[in-house]
């Protein structure tokens, strides 16, 4: 048993420690280049008084309503998850499950708002849907994926963070830890620390 845990743990410090990190050309770029390209896209944002939004289906969607309401409450960062029952069981039912996510996007976008899309697949037609019909509407992307390398959404995002496990539990873990890197970073003032160094 000692053995067994030991290496679930030793496996989820590889997911967290091994992940990819692209920029929105596919280009691998550094894990401290990545925080501080996605802080920077939430705080320009939030400067122009747009707002974070996030997506994910199942786990996905645990993790989605999470970020959104740390983002909201810590870091002060005007946020929303769109997997409210109602909202998915309407939609699903009158356009079909594949448009659940890219339709409340239509409703509710704004140019310059910033989309958070968690798969663990990363192949989900929802999450690609409307990770689309948000660059349609000139928003940013920022996307949290896992599974196989050639995952589409990897390919979508400004900044994306790719975790290189098939399994559920730990890409889904992974993104947590991830995605609150981002609120705790900018919590702890980490961009306007580096704004201040090039000044």
């Amino acid at each position: 048993m000692k053995n067994s845990v030991g290496s679930y743990f030793d496996s989820l410090y590889d997911a967290i420690n091994s992940t990819i990190y692209t920029d929105h050309t596919g280009a691998v770029i550094d894990r401290g280049d990545a925080y501080e390209a996605a802080l920077r896209l939430a705080d320009d944002a939030i400067t122009a008084g747009n707002r974070l939004m996030f997506i994910g289906n199942g786990g996905s969607a645990g993790i989605a309503s999470h970020m959104a309401i740390d983002f909201s409450k810590n870091g002060k960062m005007p946020a929303m998850a769109f997997n409210d029952g109602a909202a998915l069981t309407c939609l699903a039912n009158d356009y079909g499950y594949e448009e659940v996510f890219s339709r409340q996007i239509e409703f509710h976008a704004r140019r310059g708002d910033v989309l958070v899309a968690i798969s663990s697949s990363g192949k989900s037609p929802n999450i690609l849907n409307a990770v689309a019909t948000a660059r349609s509407m000139s928003c940013k992307v920022i996307t949290f994926s896992g599974f196989d390398a050639d995952n589409p959404l990897r390919a979508m995002g400004d900044v994306n963070f790719y975790v290189g496990n098939h399994q559920y539990g730990m890409v889904e873990v992974a993104h947590t830890a991830l995605a609150h890197a981002i609120v705790d970073l900018k919590c702890a003032g980490v961009l306007n620390a580096a704004a201040k160094s090039l000044v």
